[in-house]
């Protein structure tokens, strides 16, 4: 076994032991019949094929946790794909021929209901799941490959669970880690992009030292964690959890627990995390709030939360380049500025649909800070002046899309229309006309998002994000392809520099 798999299974194990049931933890094929009597058949089959590897409570443990919020990603019909015919590539089995159709059937719909009483993961739980692989200090301070460690690409592979990295210089994989199951909110980096810290959707938060390509810890937060953020000081991981609903503060050298934050409001309503964010400028985490009219503001040197009321809740954010501005967006389309210096709301934005602002993207125009974002609800780029806060152009598009992404050193930004029909297209716009002069489509029915950019500018790399997809690199002058990396459904891939740097053209 691959010294990294190993670790993987160890940790896993290492949870499963500790937090699993006494029907979980067991690797018994019959259950004792006082729990069986209690039991629906549907909860039966499952504590009986499944609790295992997934936990009795369905928290997790070898397999990833089985609740509402963990699968709200997986389609009814992959999920029940999933349970007749298992997955490629992990230890989870198919039960076709094992357990009647309608049973699948209702075990599949039985996931998608929460639990009769909230899941709790305290600070002991949080300490307990930490695994530690290599103590800091131990590995050596000089990459273990030639390329351009500042220049390299980390892709999610949401297929198959996996992290590759790529040379950009040569645009060629170089290594290739298994990860916890569905990584989500993008891959954070130290300052000198050595580390790299990801976050699953069941909570599970590990660090990989990419000079020596291998993990060096994981810790479980939460039970559904949204994202994290990594101070610039090196300092602090910040993760933002949905379930249980708190931020948790980890020591970013070893993973060990700071602190835990319960995140309630003024009026004592508790509230989930939308994301969390470093903001560099300010020597502070950000966190946006989905249930509460409050952004909570944590500076590195006293950790203690500093709390702006809002008018209304805010769960999508943006930040100009000195991070003294949110610009944010409602569930229902409304936007407006916060100026996070004083404390208050500063401007209105004239927004419609669903903009999604946490793709947006900044840039000069005729002298000026313009900021651009695709919307989820309508085939549209807004463009907002950075001064006066006016939309100062809206770019008709295919359709509504998810990603926006420009570089530095490139005169044109491109978006898809992910959420539409032309999903298999991605428009090219020019910054300064704000017209589309030009267009790519991968593979024809297939869908292509999320660009990023060598760290010069010069390539364009695009995901066909499909099951057996790609990279798909493009000049990003001509428009021309250039080369495919085969990839299992490359849902994100993101360049050390560009995000080390905070680049203009990609999100932080």
């Amino acid at each position: 076994m691959k010294p990294l798999i190993a670790g993987l299974a160890m940790a896993a194990c290492v949870w499963s032991t500790a937090h699993a049931g006494t029907v979980g933890g067991a690797a018994s094929d019959e259950l004792p019949g006082a729990l069986a009597n209690t039991l629906s058949d549907t909860e039966a089959a499952f504590q009986q094929h499944c609790a295992v590897c997934h936990g009795a409570d369905r928290l997790g443990g070898m397999g990833p946790a089985l609740l509402p919020e963990s699968l709200e990603r997986l389609k009814p019909d992959a999920l029940r794909d999933v349970l007749r015919h298992g997955r490629a590539a992990t230890q989870m089995p198919g039960f076709a021929g094992q357990l009647p159709e309608a049973t699948l059937d209702q075990i599949a719909t039985w996931l998608r209901t929460a639990l009769a009483q909230a899941p709790h993961w305290e600070a002991a739980d949080i300490r307990a799941s930490r695994v530690v692989y290599h103590a800091p200090g131990s590995l050596p301070d000089k990459p273990v490959f030639r390329a351009d460690p500042s220049n390299l690409f980390l892709v999610v592979e949401s297929g198959t669970h996996h992290l590759s990295v790529l040379d950009g210089d040569k645009l060629e994989p170089i290594y290739r880690f298994q990860t916890r199951f569905a990584l989500h909110g993008g891959p954070k980096f130290s300052r000198d992009g050595r580390y790299v810290y990801v976050a699953s959707r069941d909570g599970w938060i590990s660090k990989y030292d990419l000079w020596n390509l291998t993990l060096v810890a994981e810790i479980r937060a939460g039970l559904n964690t949204r994202n994290v953020a990594v101070s610039d000081d090196g300092k602090w991981v910040l993760a933002g959890n949905t379930l249980p609903q708190t931020m948790v503060l980890l020591r970013a050298d070893d993973l060990s627990l700071a602190r835990v934050y319960p995140v309630t409001g003024a009026n004592g309503k508790a509230s989930r995390v939308s994301a969390v964010y470093d903001a560099a400028p300010r020597s502070s985490f950000i966190a946006a709030l989905r249930d509460i009219p409050e952004v909570w503001e944590i500076p590195y040197a006293t950790l203690e939360p500093r709390v702006i009321a809002l008018d209304e809740v805010l769960d999508d954010f943006f930040f100009d380049q000195p991070y003294r501005h949110i610009l944010g967006a409602s569930r229902g389309g409304a936007g407006q500025v916060i100026d996070l210096d004083a404390g208050r709301k500063v401007a209105d934005l004239a927004l419609s649909g669903m903009p999604h602002l946490g793709s947006g993207i900044t840039w000069q125009r005729d002298g000026r800070d313009v900021m651009a974002s695709p919307n989820l609800k309508q085939g549209a780029l807004s463009v907002i002046d950075m001064q006066t806060w006016q939309t100062v152009a809206t770019i008709a598009t295919n359709g509504p899309g998810f990603f926006l992404r420009s570089h530095e050193a490139t005169p044109y930004a491109w978006t898809d229309a992910m959420m539409s029909p032309r999903r298999d297209t991605l428009q090219i716009i020019d910054k300064q006309t704000l017209k589309v002069v030009g267009s790519v489509t991968p593979s024809a029915g297939r869908t292509a998002a999320h660009v990023e950019f060598t760290r010069d500018g010069h390539y364009a790399l695009v995901s066909l994000m499909e099951d057996k997809g790609a990279i798909v690199v493009y000049d990003a002058a001509t428009l021309q392809e250039i080369k495919r990396l085969p990839m299992d459904k490359p849902v994100g891939k993101y360049n050390v520099f560009n995000k080390t740097t905070r680049s203009s053209g990609t999100s932080h």
